[in-house]
């Protein structure tokens, strides 16, 4: 092994080294915030949820046609997130999730 491939091999010691100093810091920057963080994510899926089905439900929406296309990615957490909500039966007359 020549000098040379010693000089390249230190940089990439040293930039994993210094990538694992920084995701732990982060780590525990955030071990306390984490519970927040999932937190504030929910609301913020709640909210959108709530945005996009508020025309099924009665509620006028001036953004439903934009939203019509989200649907079928959506459908999949609607139950969990109408049960987060406090409605044990789908709030839809004519979709049945439960």
């Amino acid at each position: 092994m020549s000098r040379a491939d010693d000089d390249n091999a230190a940089p990439v010691g040293w930039r994993s080294r210094l990538k694992q100093i920084i995701e732990g810091y982060d780590a525990v920057l955030s071990l306390q915030h984490r519970r927040e963080i999932a937190r504030e994510l929910q609301d913020e899926e709640d909210l959108f949820m709530l945005l996009c089905f508020c025309d099924m439900m009665g509620i006028p929406n001036p953004v439903g046609d934009m939203t019509l296309e989200l649907y079928p990615y959506m459908l999949d957490r609607f139950h969990e997130w109408h049960q987060r909500q406090g409605m044990p039966r789908s709030p839809l007359d004519g979709f049945r999730c439960c």
